[in-house]
Parts: C-alpha cells; structure tokens; sequence
C-alpha cells in the first residue's frame, strides 16, 4: 500500500514539475508569475481531442502537432499582450495573465463547450505490479515521458546558446543587455518555451481526466505552490518541490481521506515559508529589473 501510494505520487507529482518549471522559467525571465500557463495545457488537450477524434491523425503526429501549437499560443501571447506591456509593474504583468487565462477558458468554451469530453485512452488501462505495488501504466508512461522532457531541458539550459543566455538572463538582466544578448528574442523563446512544456502536459494528463476548459485549474495551483516550494528562481527546486507534494497529498489522501489531498500542498508550502521564506533552494535576495 505504501510503495503503491508513493509510486502514484511521484507520478503525479511529475506532472506538477513540468508546469512547476515552466511557472519558473517564465518567472525567471520576465518577474512574471504566468496564471495562464494551465490553460495552455488546457488548449494543447482539446487540439489533441480534434486532432486524435476528428482528424484520425497517429498518436505521436498528434503529440507533435499540439506541442507546436502549444508554441505558437506561447509566442503569441509575448508577442501580442505580453510585450507592448514588459516595462509595467509587476501587478500590471500578473492581472494580465489573469486576464488571458480567462479569454483561453473563453475561447475553449466557445469552440469545444463547457460539458466534460473523454481523451481517447493512450496506454493499456490494465495496472502492473512492481515489487508488490499496483500502478496504473498511465502514471508510468507520464513518468517516462517526464524524464524524457526534463532530460531534454537539461541539454536545452546547459549545451544551447539560447539556454545559456536565458540562464545569464536570469542571473543579471542588466549584464546579459551589455553583453549583446537578445533579451526580447530571449523572453520570446521563454514563452514558448512554456507552451512546449504545457503541449505535453495537456497530452499527458488528459487521458487521465476528463478535458474541460477548468481541467487545469487545480494541477497549476499545485505547480506554482510547487514553484514557490522551490525558490521560484529553482528549476531545480520546483521539480523537488513537485514531487514531495504528489507523494504527500497521495498519502494523505490514502491514509487520511481524499478530502485533505488539495489542503495537503498548502500546509507544505505555509510550514515551509515560516522557516524558511525564500523556499527550499531560494536566496534571500535577487536582482530586479
């Protein structure tokens, strides 16, 4: 019960890493805590939808179809909201992404409607057993898929020029400006960057839930709480912070009762901010813009 309990955790818990780290590497460059980043996954899970149902295209065809979408929605939303605004304070910056948050739960409403739709099951529904623990072979195949986008991102950050410069972004705006490094073209790749991050999110998790224009609402909650487990600078941190939220809130739900699952992450994050307020592998203080 244990093994199964911390299995179905971590699984889980890699879910909330991948938009964990996608509210960190938005926050990181842009002082910007992007509230619409579920959404994003939320728009790539219905593409899936029209894609697997109604356009009968392959699985993996459609994997990289959303993600793509999911890019351009990323580029899209620096390009035409974020940008003209990048020089606002960081109140400005934040209701605006509340504000796209909204029109993406408008516009999936409009187009695909508010009743719940099933995502066609990718993975064989039937659970396996390790070492006495029963998974479903849905929570391994996101896991899998999981590691395989983090590995990717780790390559990305620390053997491209574009992922160096946005982590010299990050560690001195000012300094990465002087040294000829294209800072808009920078956050323009943050963004989309996001949205490749959330493409499979959404294609990952749908199967698991029901797809609705809410369906994200709760795993970006646990992201962010996550993110700001982490130190809201550490990429490193939210993937920690992630997990340790999966495994908890799934054994209190296991052993307590489903109804303190959601309360779970934030008794974490309240008892970790009292003794430690810059997070788990935050500093006290950052460089401003």
């Amino acid at each position: 019960m244990l093994g199964q309990q911390i299995l179905s955790g971590l699984a889980t818990g890699s879910l909330y890493a991948l938009t964990a780290i996608a509210v960190v590497v938005v926050f990181r460059n842009t002082r910007t805590i992007n509230l619409a980043q579920g959404d994003f996954a939320m728009i790539g899970a219905f593409l899936g939808i029209v894609f697997l149902k109604d356009w009968g295209l392959n699985y993996y065809v459609t994997i990289l179809l959303v993600v793509a979408c999911c890019i351009v929605l990323g580029f899209g939303v620096e390009r035409i909201i974020m940008r003209p605004i990048a020089n606002s304070d960081w109140l400005t910056l934040f209701t605006t992404t509340i504000g796209i948050y909204y029109i993406l739960h408008g516009v999936a409403g409009l187009f695909w409607g508010r009743d719940t739709k099933a995502f066609p099951l990718t993975f064989d529904p039937t659970p396996v057993d390790i070492l006495g623990a029963v998974i479903s072979q849905g929570h391994l195949y996101n896991m899998g898929w999981a590691l395989a986008i983090g590995a990717v991102l780790y390559a990305f950050f620390n053997f491209t020029k574009q992922g160096v410069a946005m982590r010299a972004l990050t560690d001195d705006p000012e300094a990465a400006y002087m040294m000829g490094i294209p800072v808009r073209f920078i956050v323009l790749l943050t963004w989309g960057l996001a949205g490749f991050i959330a493409g499979f999110v959404g294609i990952l998790i749908a199967p698991i839930i029901y797809v609705s224009p809410e369906m994200m609402d709760e795993v970006l909650v646990k992201g962010y709480v996550a993110a700001v487990f982490g130190g809201l600078y550490s990429i490193q941190g939210a993937v920690i912070g992630a997990l340790l939220i999966g495994v908890a809130e799934n054994l209190a739900g296991g052993y307590i009762g489903s109804h303190v699952k959601t309360a779970t992450a934030f008794v974490m994050i309240v008892v970790l901010l009292a003794f430690r307020p810059q997070g788990l592998i935050g500093i006290q203080k950052r460089r401003e813009i």
